[in-house]
């Protein structure tokens, strides 16, 4: 893909608890674009607040979490009338809570797992097993898995420790899967492995804790029923050009949406630049695709 623009800035760091992640995202996604031939600026983000470099053409968003994932850095950029990667203040914030995503889903009849809000355990309803979950973290910071009753109050303390309430919902058991949606289209499905536990922050980025399988291992019409499912979860929300949809496939062939990723990571254990080397792009040719068509739905807006 031929470069429309020389000047990017990879915002990276930031104040939330996948700081680590998000440097390695941006160092990954700078030496791509580098490799693509743009003049790339890194900006680390300490707090809630950022400066773009003078002559910035496009920012390249790899912050994860909070101020990266949750409308507010977006709010800033649109404010600067900078073309940014990643989805719109209003996509990014109801993608970022997990209960407003749910909502969503359910108003556009698409699967996601039986839930519930809760701040103390006898508010409870649900039976077990469930999944006990802040409503807005991500990198599964906070998720508990909870088999029995004993386990239930340290799963509940540890997902009240980000806010006043936590996320119950039916565990579903079966595969877990993940979606890449890229300008439009859903990439190879990927089928996640874990050689022990559950896929929570450590085994998320710890090369070997994990296996990736691409594309997934899956009947080609269940195949094409997680991918229709997962890009119709990016359209309702309202993403941008590109998201990372996480699905669990349960053991009857339902696919239950749990939630969708607006700032993917895009390091080398990551998930969407595994999906999209097996669709035919490099590292380089994925960055590049990402910012070209991010910079041009900019200037195709402007009045």
């Amino acid at each position: 893909m031929s470069r429309t623009f020389k000047k990017i800035t990879v915002l990276q760091g930031g104040p939330s608890t996948e700081r680590e992640v998000s440097l390695r995202s941006g160092a990954a996604v700078a030496k791509a674009l580098t490799e693509s031939g743009y003049e790339v600026t890194s900006v680390t983000v300490e707090g809630e607040t950022v400066e773009i470099p003078a002559g910035t053409e496009l920012v390249f968003v790899c912050l994860h979490g909070t101020f990266g994932e949750d409308g507010k850095l977006q709010r800033i950029l649109s404010k600067l009338g900078i073309p940014y990667t990643g989805s719109n203040e209003t996509a990014s914030r109801d993608a970022f809570d997990k209960v407003v995503t749910k909502s969503i889903f359910i108003e556009n009849g698409l699967p996601t797992p039986q839930s519930q809000l809760i701040s103390r355990i006898e508010d409870l309803t649900l039976e077990l097993p469930v999944a006990v979950k802040p409503p807005c973290q991500g990198s599964s910071v906070g998720v508990t898995l909870v088999h029995n009753a004993e386990q239930l109050k340290v799963a509940l303390d540890e997902a009240l420790r980000y806010g006043d309430r936590a996320l119950v919902e039916k565990l579903i058991v079966g595969k877990e899967l993940t979606v890449g949606i890229l300008d439009g289209k859903a990439l190879p499905v990927i089928e996640i492995r874990i050689k022990a536990g559950f896929y929570d922050y450590t085994n998320k980025y710890t090369p070997g804790a994990s296996e990736h399988l691409c594309p997934a291992p899956l009947d080609p019409e269940i195949t094409a029923i997680v991918q229709r499912v997962a890009l119709r979860a990016h359209e309702v929300l309202g993403c941008g050009i590109y998201s990372r949809v996480d699905v669990m496939l349960a053991e009857d062939g339902q696919p239950y949406l749990l939630e969708v990723n607006t700032v993917p990571g895009m390091t080398a254990t990551s998930l969407v630049p595994d999906a999209a080397k097996v669709a035919g792009y490099t590292m380089p040719q994925l960055c590049a695709l990402i910012a070209e068509k991010t910079y041009a739905a900019f200037q195709n807006s402007k009045p």
